[in-house]
């Protein structure tokens, strides 16, 4: 059926070329010289780099470099996150690929990972989430607002490493017509158990998107990640 067809079929890696929004310290997709830490915002399904970017005005820090990848088409993966993982294919494997070589040039320009935020809404909640949980290792932070691990109801979740207690955030409503919260309790416990500091937090009423209270949290856990103390 046409609707459910991938539009990156046939591709071996749909992301390849797409650019690297910026903000603060950055430019040219890196980090400058004058970043001591990084921010990564990932952003949902349809929307834009530049978008997510707009959320670095909630923090008042400096030498800071906000990054934000572009998914080609404003689509990280066709099919929701909760489909078999190969129907997501190749999109999620590029997808991951991109994230991770956002990643390697904050670490090339001097920065650790322990300096290294991940933000994500949305799809790109899914995507931020499931890259770290596949890269485990001590980052300033990782916000999953709106998201959760990606796969089908009993997925594997055999990561391997160790996030040696990077602070975690997860955000959801309860009526979001996406995320099951189940999944996001599945997230929780599955970071936990690879040594992250999970906070989660469900909001009842609330549907698809990101409230004040997980704003604060996520300008707290950049604003730890970021500072000299």
């Amino acid at each position: 059926m046409t609707a459910n067809r991938n539009p990156h079929a046939g591709e071996a890696d749909p992301h390849e070329g797409q650019p690297v929004a910026t903000a603060g310290a950055a430019a040219d997709g890196a980090p400058t010289a004058e970043a001591d830490s990084a921010v990564v915002f990932v952003h949902g399904r349809g929307a834009t780099a530049e978008g997510m970017l707009e959320m670095a005005t909630e923090f008042d820090t400096e030498g800071v470099a906000y990054l934000a990848p572009q998914a080609r088409g404003r689509t990280w993966y066709p099919h929701s996150f909760l489909e078999a993982i190969e129907q997501n294919e190749p999109s999620l494997s590029s997808a991951l690929d991109f994230l991770a070589r956002v990643r390697q040039r904050v670490l090339d320009a001097g920065i650790p990972a322990d300096r290294l935020c991940f933000v994500g809404f949305s799809q790109g909640a899914c995507l931020s989430s499931e890259f770290v949980a596949r890269n485990p290792e001590r980052y300033g932070g990782l916000a999953v607002l709106s998201g959760g691990l990606i796969g089908p109801d009993g997925t594997p979740r055999d990561y391997d490493g160790d996030l040696e207690e990077t602070p975690v955030f997860l955000g959801c409503g309860d009526r979001d017509p996406h995320i099951p919260v189940e999944r996001v309790h599945e997230t929780r416990d599955v970071l936990a158990e690879l040594g992250g500091d999970v906070t989660e937090r469900i909001y009842e009423g609330m549907s698809h998107g990101i409230n004040q209270e997980e704003m604060a949290y996520v300008r707290n856990l950049v604003e730890d990640a970021t500072s000299d103390e």
